[in-house]
């Protein structure tokens, strides 16, 4: 297992150093951004099966200096056991187009359907994760919706008596439409101090690249996170 995960970190780094993209002529062209993703959520646990989600996040792009978008997004989640869990979230986007003759603010729509598995080998958590969303522009009868199925591995490390265990996770995206590829890939490096009193506190490290397209953009994020949780007086024992 050990030797999987210094396998893995070497692709990961190998990955980071392999040029954007190469033009006909053997000349390289690199299309980067540094992105800040923040968010403020509120979890509610109706018991130990179901649980209630409640989330607002900030994107700013453009190396910090400008707003991507904004949203709301209101979800639940079912355990059936240990293992086995499904997802279903909606979410209110605010987008900032600021390319060609008409500019400012959209409304978009998206929802999502995911189904999870997850299981524990010594001290690592193995996490698995299939999406599919649709996102549809709102107030525009003649969109045309994107539909996306992404796949997320991910894993976590819990070290003995320490509060900021890694978490690692890496997801590929492809768009339904024909003779499509898979698009995108994200890898995310993080950590989660959690509390009893005052909720979860949150920070990563995320690379998304494009895996299309003759300049592939690589996008740095930086991200923080918080999450209060409550349970039903009967749960919290």
């Amino acid at each position: 297992m050990i030797k999987l995960l210094k396998y893995a970190c070497i692709a990961f780094a190998t990955f980071l150093l392999v040029p954007e993209s190469m033009a006909q002529s053997g000349t390289y062209y690199t299309v980067r951004d540094l992105e800040m993703w923040s968010s403020v959520g509120l979890k509610y646990k109706v018991d130990k099966k179901l649980s209630f989600s409640f989330e607002q996040q900030l994107r700013l792009r453009d190396d910090v200096s400008n707003v991507d978008i904004y949203f709301s997004e209101l979800g639940l989640n079912y355990k059936f056991n240990k293992q086995l869990s499904f997802g279903l979230a909606g979410r209110f986007i605010r987008d900032n187009d600021d390319v060609g003759k008409i500019q400012g603010y959209e409304n978009h729509f998206r929802w999502n359907a995911d189904l999870g598995y997850q299981h524990k080998v010594s001290d690592f958590d193995f996490s698995y994760r299939f999406r599919y969303q649709s996102k549809n522009e709102l107030g525009i009868s003649e969109f045309v919706p994107t539909n996306v199925v992404r796949l997320k591995y991910g894993v976590d490390y819990n070290f003995k008596k320490w509060k900021f265990d890694p978490e690692f996770s890496t997801e590929i995206f492809r768009e339904i439409q024909p003779d499509s590829e898979f698009d995108k890939i994200r890898f995310t490096l993080g950590t989660t101090y959690k509390t009893k009193n005052i909720g979860d506190f949150g920070a990563f490290y995320r690379m998304e690249k494009e895996l299309t397209g003759l300049y592939p953009k690589t996008t740095n994020i930086v991200g923080l996170k918080y999450r209060y949780t409550l349970k039903r007086k009967k749960d919290e024992k």
